[in-house]
């Protein structure tokens, strides 16, 4: 580790916190529906778009009605997905006569991009023609983050109100969402990408004959305008393969920060917008130290594990310069542009926040470097996670934390004047468990099958991981993999199908009842007998419940995996 990787990440950190406020003010607005700047040239498209679907914009729903609105919405955006990729062969835009996606293959990937997984178990400049990729997963990459954002606002509706029965309108929510938030910044953003050298257009790959004298195509397309909403809407899903570590999708430096910047603005500052939304901001401030502090944590130790190199080297004497290992540190898998620092912050970054548009292979990160994205998906992609479901993943922890504390220390549960009862904790400890079920379940029976046992490249540990991580992205709605695993089976693309699914919507409908319960209660202002949520001992609570369920929870499989390996690295023994 160097003083300047630190000064790389303290930099980033500090422009996350620059944008948070402001950012969050605006979101605040828009999802209030007050005036905006942008107001006078895009309410009366709002508007229209209302006319046209016989929507009312003053008309609010029951967070049952919410709820069924989501599912309907996203089951038509599956379906209309599925048909596209079956249908490429006959479809315009497809230069290069790529054939039907496979049924397994179209139905994983419909499912994963309708999520906002956007797992990929296919090569998509091999794979996907030009419109499937700008009508199909561009656009669910714009509607997928935008359903996350509203469902996390409905959320944050229901601490917010007092005797209400409704909790919004998803139809509202969703038009606002895109036509404010997420167009707006593709828009000025892909302008820059293209400027700083991104592709961005609809001609035949260029075939061309390399120095060694062989032949090559060289992929291009509308690259631009799908990299940035892949990397606001923290959906990854990159238009190539090597996702952020292919020079079309990630020039230079500068395009490196912007979109790491992109990734966390959002879900950083929607924890502003519910301090503001509930009216006491330094509920929101909590609620991003508690992310903040987790973050860091995460960044240390992956920087910590990569940076002296990999101990494997050390009886073929490679580099041991100043006493190092490899003086630029394991840089196997790594964008070499951007060195160790920032991989480990690539690294963290896209798997706390749900966005599989590494820099970094992860199935060359050292052990227990792998543990820590491992461990961000299994807990919910909480820290600034994917765009909404990062933030009601954590005030779902904040409900079982405040209830926790009050039966510890004898006062009344209560969140932002709301009394915290039986219905809130069992519908958010649902939410919370299932992710566990889905992961170490699928998990369980790959290991048991022969078709399941046949996907990672590793024997061991290392494969155990693989498959782990396979089924942890897919629940988590992350998208990253272990790349040694052949996923692009008929076992893997269903299983981690369902995987997606159970991870994105059966974790929402409980989410949805705590906001329609919370919703209906009165508030009751804070007391001498009330647990304080918005100081530094709540954060330390909050954190401490998160350890203490994410360790009993997933241990053991990290335990058979990462942690089983490191010490055999540290023995001399590969896997």
């Amino acid at each position: 580790m160097t003083i300047n990787g630190w000064i790389q990440i303290a930099l980033y950190c500090a422009i996350v916190i620059a944008i948070t406020a402001p950012l969050g003010a605006y979101l605040t607005a828009v999802f209030n529906g007050e005036k905006t700047f942008l107001s006078p040239l895009l309410h009366p498209i709002e508007r229209a778009f209302y006319a046209i679907s016989g929507v009312d914009e003053e008309e609010e729903q029951h967070w049952v009605i919410y709820g069924l609105a989501m599912l309907a919405f996203s089951l038509a955006g599956f379906v209309s997905l599925y048909v596209l990729m079956r249908l490429q062969t006959v479809l315009p835009y497809n230069p290069q006569k790529f054939p039907n996606v496979s049924e397994h293959l179209a139905f994983n990937t419909a499912m994963s991009f309708v999520t906002n997984t956007n797992w990929q178990s296919y090569v998509p400049e091999t794979t996907m023609s030009y419109l499937v990729q700008m009508a199909g997963l561009t656009v669910h990459n714009f509607l997928s983050a935008a359903t996350g954002i509203a469902l996390a606002v409905a959320l944050v509706r229901g601490f917010a109100r007092r005797s209400a029965k409704t909790v919004g309108n998803f139809w509202v929510d969703m038009t606002r969402c895109t036509l404010y938030v997420l167009l707006p910044i593709s828009i000025v953003v892909g302008l820059f990408f293209v400027w700083q050298g991104m592709p961005q257009n609809l001609l035949a790959y260029t075939d061309t004959t390399n120095l060694e004298g062989v032949k090559q195509a060289i992929a291009q397309g509308p690259v631009a305008s799908q990299e940035v909403i892949k990397m606001l809407g923290t959906n990854g899903g990159g238009f190539f393969n090597a996702n952020s570590s292919h020079p079309f999708e990630n020039p230079n430096a500068l395009t490196n920060l912007v979109q790491i910047v992109l990734i966390f603005s959002l879900g950083a500052a929607l924890t502003n917008m519910f301090g503001r939304m509930v009216g006491d901001q330094r509920q929101g401030w909590a609620i991003f130290a508690v992310m903040g502090l987790l973050f860091l944590a995460g960044v240390a130790v992956v920087y910590a594990a990569e940076a002296p190199g990999n101990p494997a080297f050390t009886s073929l004497h490679i580099d041991q310069t100043a006493g190092a290992l490899q003086a630029g540190g394991n840089m196997e898998g790594k964008e070499v542009r951007y060195g160790i620092a920032n991989s480990a912050l690539f690294t963290t970054i896209t798997t706390d926040a749900s966005c599989g548009a590494v820099n970094t292979m992860h199935d060359s990160l050292m052990p227990l470097a792998g543990m820590i994205p491992l461990l961000n998906i299994m807990l919910g992609e909480i820290i600034f996670g994917g765009v909404g479901s990062g933030l009601y993943g954590m005030l779902l922890f904040a409900v079982v934390a405040v209830f926790v504390a009050g039966l510890m220390v004898g006062r009344t549960p209560e969140y932002l004047g709301k009394k915290i009862e039986a219905k809130e904790v069992k519908m958010a400890m649902l939410a919370i468990l299932i992710l566990p079920l889905s992961i170490l379940g699928f998990t369980a029976l790959a290991v048991v099958l022969p078709a399941g046992l046949a996907g990672p490249a590793n024997a061991g540990p290392h494969g155990y991981s693989e498959i782990l991580y396979a089924y942890t992205s897919g629940t988590g709605n992350n998208g990253s993999a272990f790349a040694g695993i052949s996923a692009n089976t008929l076992f893997y693309n269903v299983t981690i199908g369902f995987a997606m699914l159970i991870g994105r919507f059966l974790m929402i409908v409980p989410m949805l009842a705590v906001a329609g319960s919370l919703a209906a209660k009165k508030i009751v202002p804070p007391s001498a007998g009330t647990f304080p949520t918005n100081g530094g001992l709540f954060v330390g609570l909050l954190i401490g419940v998160i350890l203490i369920v994410g360790g009993l929870t997933y241990f053991p499989a990290l335990a058979l995996g990462p942690i089983v390996e490191h010490f055999a690295m540290v023995a001399g023994n590969q896997f």
